[in-house]
Formats: C-alpha cells, structure tokens, sequence
C-alpha cells in the first residue's frame, strides 16, 4: 500500500523563508503543499504560485474563510514562518483547529503557547533554529555546562550575530546560547548580544554577496580575563538550505507522533507536547 504523503499548510507567504520551505514542500518525496497560507496584512496578493501551485492567502481579518478553507482537507501539519508579531494569533488558529504545527519563528510568549498547545492537546515543535547542525552544536554546549560547570568563570564574553536585513529581531539561537555560557560561568545578558545587520557588516565578515539577503554568521568568543587564553566558538550558514532541510525533518517528526497516537502506540494522553529540535534529532 502506497505510504500517505504528508499535507502541509506553510504560514508567512510570501516571506522569503516561509517560500523556500513551501517550494522544498511542494517538490519533496513524501509531502504535498496545502494551498493555503495565512499572511500580515501588508500583502497585497490574494493568491501566490509555489511551482505550478496556486496558493491562496488570508489575513488576519480572514480568519472565518481560511477556517471554512481548512475543514475542507485533512491538513496534517501546520509550518509557521510569520513574523514574530503574528505568532500568538496564528497559534491561537491552530489549536482551535486542533493543528499541529511547527514553529520556526523566534518571538511570540513562549509561556501562553506552550499552555495552549497543552491544554488544547495538540503537538508542536517549536525551535529558534532548525539547522541540525547548529542544534547539535548547541546540545554539545549545553552537556559541557552540564559536565563541567563554572568552567569559564574567569573569562569575558561576546557574541556576534548576523542575519539578513529583513530579520528584525535578535538570532534566537544566540539567545539560546546564552543560557549555556551562563551555566559555564560567564556573566552575560543577552541584551549585550551584538547585532549585524548593515552591507558593511556583511562585507566585514566576508560573506559572499550573493547571501546577504539570506545568512547566519554567529561567533562566540571567550577571553580569559588576565589575556592568557582564547576560545572561539562559530558557526556560518550561506543562504537557507540548512534551516530548510532540519525543518522537512520537523515536520515528519511531528507527523509521525499524530500516526502513532492515532494508531495506539504511544500511550493516550489529552495532553499536547512542545517538542524541540533536540527531540527531531534524537527521535523518540
């Protein structure tokens, strides 16, 4: 019996990320786009072409026509790549509709939509980042901290972050980051996290032209306070392809949880879960 591809429904079209995620969706090997994408109210397209797809999106103020759009199909998994004011509502959407989804967007309260997708008993993975990489970096971190606490307690700390102009808030992931360096010793807010965001930024750092407009150079350096010893931590990405393939894993990470609960091998619970990317790489 041929195995049920996945259906998806991307958030944030026509935002650049959310686009690329919906184009990897529409050409993958087990999942088809669903066409439909819920918006900001600064787009002024009603309908988007991923490939050959039309796909139709709402705004905020549209919510009651999505919501009769989204009874119509068995949508399997919700992608959230909106912007960071928008997440709140759109969570708000999912669990009325009783949608799982994946949240790739740094923002929202983090509290309020943990405490909706468990009262409402949905599942959802929600990450600052979704590069695999970049996750196991930081799962590698946060063992040190764990094994070797206070380790760098005599040491001064900056982090750099640079993103791409349209990215407005600051890297999640670095914020992440932070929590580890903290338990290692360091004193360190994330208010004092750097920020690159300019074309002289960019050239400084040497990322190629061609990637500005879509990028993560992160860099952690640790200073020991008498000049004695230096460590430096740092991870560069070129463009998306990385968050887009850890955010295809996501969503059949999340999909297979829905088959299982469905199918009574997991133990029933009227509970929802929020899963992390730590969860997608080491499975269950």
């Amino acid at each position: 019996m041929e195995k049920k591809r996945i259906l998806v429904m991307v958030d944030g079209l026509p935002g650049k990320m959310a686009t690329e995620i919906a184009l990897a969706i529409d050409s993958s090997r087990d999942m088809d786009l669903v066409p439909l994408s819920m918006t900001g109210p600064e787009t002024e397209a009603d309908i988007l072409t991923i490939n050959d797809l039309p796909v139709k999106l709402f705004k905020s103020n549209e919510k009651d026509a999505l919501l009769l759009e989204t009874a119509k199909q068995k949508i399997d998994v919700s992608c959230n790549f909106t912007l960071p004011t928008a997440i709140n509502e759109c969570v708000s959407f999912y669990v009325v509709t009783a949608m799982p989804f994946v949240l790739g967007t740094t923002g929202g309260d983090i509290d309020l939509i943990t405490e909706l997708v468990t009262d409402y008993g949905i599942n959802a993975v929600i990450a600052p980042n979704m590069a695999r990489e970049i996750v196991a970096f930081q799962m590698m971190m946060e063992k040190m901290a764990e094994n070797f606490p206070l380790l760098f307690k005599d040491y001064s700390l900056q982090i750099t972050e640079s993103h791409q102009k349209t990215k407005a808030d600051t890297s999640g992931t670095a914020k992440a980051m932070v929590s580890a360096f903290n338990k290692l010793g360091l004193e360190f807010g994330v208010d004092q996290i750097i920020k690159k965001r300019s074309d002289e930024d960019y050239a400084k750092l040497n990322i190629p032209a061609e990637y500005w407009g879509g990028h993560g150079y992160h860099t952690y350096s640790l200073v020991k306070k008498d000049g004695s010893v230096v460590f430096e931590f740092k991870h560069n990405i070129n463009g998306r392809q990385a968050y887009i393939d850890g955010t295809l894993e996501a969503i059949r990470f999340l999909h297979k949880k829905e088959v299982h609960k469905e199918n009574g091998k997991q133990p029933f619970s009227m509970f929802g879960k929020v899963y992390s990317m730590y969860d997608v790489l080491k499975g269950f």
